[in-house]
């Protein structure tokens, strides 16, 4: 299964079909002829013996039961012998692959539920379904989440304020460095946007430019609270143990009262990283709303260094930190869960062939919308003997601390600064 969800970094000589149908125009059933199919699967198994039946099955039902085209297919050779380049990928859509698996012991959709884990080292795992996102990710993704008119409005509104974004500036390894994509900050009123610039420190610095929330951009925050309200219900019900909230999770409702709003141009991207959570607080979720050109959102577990699971298997732990892709159209709205910033981390990987966007072009606009809770207002954040606010982080790497949090000193990362 895994040999057509995922693709290998270095460029592979094969073009495996994406999945299709399992059932053929005639019936219900695969093949008139069982015995005639199980022999051309025992063909192709001999012929590609790193494969396993279901592939081999889905792509027998794919080329209409022809051994010779899939053959070529996974040799790079059409069936005249012609060689054949690999196609560029594209954006699209997948079978579930709850379809190919088999029941798992514990009852469908139990929290208590293990799931195989998919990835492997080397490999990034492209994942376009929404049942296989909430299955494999803590993420969580509605498409075509706002009717075509609105989303296409919106992004036109937005598109004029990025003309006037600016890239953050930020201190790495003792240099001064730029974000490599645009952005600005919105709030809800003109007196929090005045807080902002005063009480709120991100990556070191006070935030020039924020803004208050478009009408437009309001009238979409409304869509946007009861949804992802809805989707945390769903994830604490069916993905959490004992179908409880994790611990340090807000109890309350989430409300998004900020917002920043990216802008990728061409292949601008950013790399892995968790978001801060000192005004977020621990178990932090956010709302990602994706308008204009779809790319590539990754994610990666986090395997602490001396998990005891892992430590005599390095490949297993490799396996276990393999990126997974989730392709964001346009018009989708992504949901990270909970344990998104604790365990995991995330990214927009750089493109490498775009499809233009009849309104954006190149463009692609994210808001992501946060719960900036009372409790971790500035007035709370406890400042460093130096001076400098510190930021919220979780203990990551060490098994025996994970899920503890601390203040760390900011003074290293604050342009200007030494820590």
């Amino acid at each position: 299964m895994e040999a057509f969800i995922s693709r290998k970094r270095p460029k592979l000589a094969s073009t495996i079909p994406e999945a299709q149908e399992t059932f053929s125009p005639r019936g219900n059933c695969l093949y008139d002829d069982e015995e005639s199919t199980d022999l051309k699967l025992a063909t192709l198994s001999s012929l590609f013996p790193t494969l396993d039946q279901a592939t081999l099955l889905d792509l027998l039902i794919s080329t209409d039961g022809s051994v010779e085209a899939v053959s070529g297919s996974l040799s790079g050779k059409t069936e005249d012998g012609s060689s054949r380049k690999r196609s560029a990928v594209s954006l699209g859509y997948q079978t579930s692959l709850s379809a190919f698996r088999k029941s798992e012991n514990a009852e469908p959709g139990s929290p208590s539920a293990k799931r195989r884990a998919l990835t492997r080292k080397g490999q990034t795992l492209h994942l376009y379904a929404p049942e296989d996102i909430a299955n494999h990710t803590p993420c969580s993704i509605i498409h075509n989440f706002l009717p075509a008119r609105e989303a296409d409005n919106l992004l036109r509104e937005l598109l004029e304020e990025a003309l006037t974004f600016e890239r953050q500036t930020f201190k790495l390894f003792d240099n001064v460095v730029q974000s490599p994509h645009s952005a600005c900050f919105y709030v809800e009123s003109l007196e929090e946007r005045e807080r902002q610039k005063t009480d709120y420190l991100y990556n070191g610095s006070y935030l020039k430019d924020v803004r208050q929330i478009t009408p437009q951009m309001r009238t979409v925050s409304n869509k946007v609270q009861p949804v992802v309200n809805e989707e945390i219900a769903k994830r604490t019900a069916h993905h959490y143990p004992d179908g409880k909230k994790l611990k340090y999770q807000s109890p309350h409702e989430w409300i998004p009262n900020a917002a920043f709003v990216n802008c990728y141009t061409g292949s601008e991207s950013v790399g892995f990283h968790c978001d801060q959570l000192t005004y977020l607080g621990p178990r932090a979720i956010i709302g990602s709303l994706s308008l204009g050109v779809a790319r590539e959102f990754r994610v990666r577990k986090i395997v602490a260094r001396d998990d005891d699971e892992h430590a005599d298997f390095k490949d297993q732990r490799a396996d276990a930190e393999g990126q997974i892709a989730i392709h964001l159209p346009h018009n989708s709205l992504l949901v990270m869960h909970a344990e998104m910033q604790e365990e995991w981390k995330h990214s927009i990987h750089p493109a490498k062939i775009i499809d233009p966007h009849p309104i954006a072009g190149n463009k692609r606009i994210n808001i992501t919308y946060r719960y900036y809770r009372e409790s971790f207002h500035p007035t709370y954040t406890p400042r460093c003997k130096c001076n400098v606010a510190t930021v919220l982080r979780c203990v990551q790497r060490k098994k025996e601390n994970r899920g503890r949090y601390m203040w760390m000193c900011h003074a290293g990362l604050t342009p200007g600064k030494g820590g």
